[in-house]
């Protein structure tokens, strides 16, 4: 324990005396978080009071063939412009989101009560199109259904008739749990930092001595070599459990500051950050003996950061699985990794109970895991090549 802790307080005030990686590997992330989440909840109000709640410019094609459905549309917040040369160019170009075309026997099939058809011109693969779109055919339905209600009274008919079965709805979802689906992309991030948090200090302390032939002086004393490594593994452990403590902090600060929005009266308490840390713990522990063991495994320090790029991606495989493949919560998804801790990040934030067999099976699983990647990264380095720099 004497020479773990020494090098563990070696390794920390190695790295503490760079500014720039204090900077941008404790304060860098608990900076931009504030900005992000203030700046969503600013986009999603702006959002919501220029396509939902404003004034909706649409230009519709062959407005002569139905008048009552334009007086309509002026009556649900809609004013319709003249007629586009080429529709098609528009939404294409972009110049519209939205454009309605009502076709030519739309008043004879109306007089003849037929079905009159018109058609909503729009690009599906652009989002910022959607809202438009609901809005007029939501419109357009409501006077449909209107108009249908009013021809089946005018022949006696109950118009409620054509509706054999009457479909309620009522949303169980709690407030948190709504507020935590627009924080989807909160445990991307979350994990990204606590996997990677100690990524710099890891590599260096050991690809990097190794570069720059200060690792066999170390290994060469009679210490312990696994006591080395481990020493090693808990300043990066330390470093990112601090960068990710700072992160949560100012994740909890920022609500503080929502006053409007779809963040408003998120509760952040300290309770939910304390679980969202001893979530994350494991997280650490695997991503920094992950590290370590690429790091004994490689010649050079540029070697070592190569495998960045790939561990990037493996926080967001969770996410991306999800969202093609939606599945409810099930045992072995709390021993899976980066999977466990989504889920676990996204019920803390939801404020949903964790049992005790969950927290078991995840704490039992991400520690388990960690500790083999120690054995295998302590194997390593017990290689006598290892203190051999390329």
């Amino acid at each position: 324990m004497k020479t773990l802790i020494t090098v563990m307080f070696k390794e920390l005030t190695e790295i503490f005396r760079d500014r720039k990686i204090i900077f941008n590997g404790l304060l860098l992330s608990p900076l931009l978080f504030p900005v992000l989440i203030l700046g969503i909840g600013a986009l999603a109000e702006n959002r919501a009071k220029t396509q939902l709640e404003s004034e909706l410019k649409l230009p519709v094609l062959g407005a002569e063939h139905a008048p009552n459905l334009v007086a309509f549309l002026a009556t649900q917040n809609i004013r319709v412009e003249p007629a586009p040369k080429d529709a098609e160019a528009l939404i294409r170009d972009q110049e519209k989101d939205v454009i309605l075309k009502i076709d030519e026997d739309y008043g004879k099939d109306w007089r003849e009560s037929r079905a009159a058809t018109v058609e909503i011109l729009h690009d599906s693969s652009r989002q910022d199109s959607q809202i438009p779109v609901r809005r007029v055919e939501r419109a357009i339905q409501g006077y449909s259904r209107q108009a249908g209600a009013v021809r089946l009274i005018a022949r006696g008919i109950d118009p409620s008739l054509d509706q054999a079965v009457l479909v309620t709805y009522r949303d169980l979802a709690t407030p948190e749990a709504k507020r935590g689906m627009l924080l989807a992309f909160f445990p991307y991030l979350l994990i990204m930092t606590a996997f990677l948090g100690g990524a710099y200090l890891v590599m260096d302390a050991t690809a990097g001595e190794r570069e720059r032939q200060s690792l066999e002086p170390l290994l060469a004393t009679p210490a312990s070599r696994g006591a080395i490594m481990s020493g090693k593994i808990a300043a990066a452990c330390a470093f990112g459990m601090l960068g990710l403590l700072l992160t949560l902090l100012s994740f909890k600060l920022s609500f503080a500051f929502v006053t409007s929005g779809p963040f408003k009266g998120m509760d952040v308490s300290m309770l939910a950050i304390g679980k969202l840390l001893v979530v994350l713990l494991p997280m650490v522990l695997i991503g920094t003996t992950l590290l370590t063991l690429i790091s004994a495994s490689v010649k050079t320090l540029k070697e070592a950061q190569s495998y960045m790029a790939f561990l990037m991606l493996l926080p967001i495989l969770p996410t991306i699985i999800l969202l093609v493949n939606p599945v409810k919560n099930a045992l072995w998804m709390f021993a899976t990794p980066f999977l466990s801790q989504n889920q676990l990040i996204l019920m803390v934030l939801r404020s949903e109970a964790i049992t005790t067999v969950q927290w078991a099976t995840y704490i039992g699983a991400g520690f388990g895991l960690g500790a083999v990647l120690w054995f295998i990264a302590a194997g390593l380095y017990h290689r006598e090549k290892l203190a051999i720099s390329a």
